[in-house]
């Protein structure tokens, strides 16, 4: 396995009795990149990266981290993790929550000492220092949990659903510390039901399903490189939604979505006086072409399926 991943899978499977969590994972995450993990309830991302983290043992497949094997402790000690559902020691003030992560990360007292207000500063927390952590609103838990994630500087964050009980103000404000972290070259495993906030801050995302990888794509590629157009005409021939379609990306068609309502998807701009063009020459008065991004959202339900697991 190659060491410029710092997480590489191969054919991670993880059995619990009869129940498959995870059935065939195999990816690879560069160093330095904001990497979204995706995928519906119950698709085994928790279980994965549990099992990244070396805190559940996969049934079959091979797993590196920062170039060692998940558990590994020369590997754990440059990983931070925030959990969806954490409990921490409510009976510490913030400092001292931080000073006690930050002495398990093996980090001096000077060290400690620097580190502990740097990172209330960049959650911001600085004048809740000395505030015990039962007082802490669920937002400002999450933040802590962020800081404690951060504290010994890890060249690895595993963040799972960093922002869901944040406002619009927390959730910026972790965008931004997600994106200093890019730009400083730490590697960033993003685990989130937000799309809109994947959208922003990843670079890539892999797409997964009943526990196997469906997609990876490069994010800002991929919407790129796609638009959806709504096309209103009147007067339109028998062969025009045929003919549409050479237009249409692979694996898709145009669709009626109502009288003179036509969506087709598309590679790109570029198309878009060719359409027009088209429509007109085929006889059809052209009322409206309307080109819109395709979304994370869009992409997902493409990828992933609309169904939702239950779970």
């Amino acid at each position: 396995m190659q060491t410029h991943y710092v997480i590489e899978t191969t054919g991670l499977r993880k059995v619990y009795g009869t129940k498959v969590a995870v059935a065939d994972l195999t990816l690879q995450v560069p160093r330095g990149e904001v990497f979204a993990f995706l995928g519906p309830n119950g698709a085994g991302k928790s279980t994965a990266v549990k099992m990244l983290l070396g805190l559940v043992m996969p049934t079959e497949g091979r797993a590196r981290v920062l170039a060692a094997a998940p558990a590994d402790p020369r590997a754990m000690a440059r990983i931070g993790f925030l959990p969806e559902h954490f409990r921490f020691h409510e009976w510490l003030q913030a400092a001292e929550f931080l000073d006690l992560h930050a002495r398990l990360s093996g980090l001096s007292a000077s060290v400690r000492q620097r580190r502990i207000p740097d990172v209330l500063a960049l959650v911001g927390l600085s004048e809740h220092a000395r505030r015990p952590l039962a007082d802490f609103s669920k937002g400002m838990l999450q933040r802590i949990g962020l800081a404690q994630a951060l504290i010994h500087e890890p060249e690895l964050v595993f963040l799972d659903e960093p922002t869901s009980a944040l406002d619009p103000f927390g959730r910026m404000l972790v965008r931004n510390i997600i994106r200093d972290l890019r730009a400083n070259g730490t590697t960033v495993f993003l685990n989130s039901h937000l799309l809109g906030e994947v959208e922003m801050t990843c670079d890539r995302a892999a797409f997964i399903r009943e526990g196997r990888v469906l997609r990876t794509l490069r994010l800002h590629d991929a919407a790129a490189g796609r638009m959806r157009v709504t096309v209103r005409v009147a007067g339109a021939s028998n062969g025009l939604m045929a003919s549409l379609a050479t237009f249409c990306v692979s694996g898709s068609a145009p669709q009626e979505m109502s009288p003179g309502v036509i969506e087709l998807d598309i590679a790109g701009e570029d198309a878009l006086p060719q359409i027009a063009e088209h429509i007109i020459t085929s006889g059809a008065r052209l009322y409206a072409l309307t080109p819109q991004r395709v979304s994370l959202e869009q992409l997902f339900l493409e990828i992933v399926g609309a169904a939702d697991s239950g779970q």
